[in-house]
């Protein structure tokens, strides 16, 4: 059986779907009343507010479900990150096409791991730019196909371990 790696998440994005999870399993009770005292207004091929109540309730539940499924394959542990080293759950700083005016810096780690800092963009690791950098050490250049189909490089300046505590404080300081 083929181990699952786990999806890197920061502590804030957990702990904030955990929350949200909670909100939705506690809405439950809430849902299913409003259906049920919309079933009781009458035909319910003609009930606008019972099919507004249902489908409230199938969207909660999907989101439920997915949520679930998020936590369930992710993971705060950053183990096997190295300073110097472009990894899901590195911060990294890059440049383009040898152009050291042109720098991007961003969270290695899936959309739904993305940090709490606005500032911080979150690139996938099965995005092109980050399966290119994927283990690419400092100093190191590498090229990828951009979805318009030209090839960009992106070299790597500094990657380290994503740390909550500096974020929040370069959130405070913003």
């Amino acid at each position: 059986m083929a181990s699952v790696s786990k999806q890197y998440i920061t502590p804030e994005t957990k702990a904030k779907l955990e929350e949200e999870l909670n909100a939705l399993i506690a809405n439950r009770p809430a849902v299913a009343a409003e259906i049920n005292e919309r079933r009781e207004e009458g035909d319910l091929k003609e009930n606008a507010g019972y099919d507004a109540a249902r489908e409230m309730q199938d969207q909660e539940e999907a989101r439920i479900k997915q949520i679930s499924e998020l936590l369930a394959n992710a993971t705060t542990e950053r183990e096997g990150i190295i300073e110097g080293v472009a990894h899901v759950g590195s911060v990294v700083h890059v440049y383009y096409d040898g152009d050291h005016s042109d720098k991007e810096t961003f969270l290695i780690g899936t959309r739904a791991g993305a940090s709490e800092n606005p500032d911080l963009e979150t690139y996938s690791e099965q995005s092109p730019l980050g399966a290119a950098i994927l283990g690419a050490q400092e100093g190191e250049t590498r090229q990828y196909n951009s979805p318009n189909g030209s090839v960009i490089s992106v070299t790597v300046v500094s990657a380290e371990p994503y740390n909550s505590a500096k974020a929040a404080a370069l959130r405070s300081n913003n």
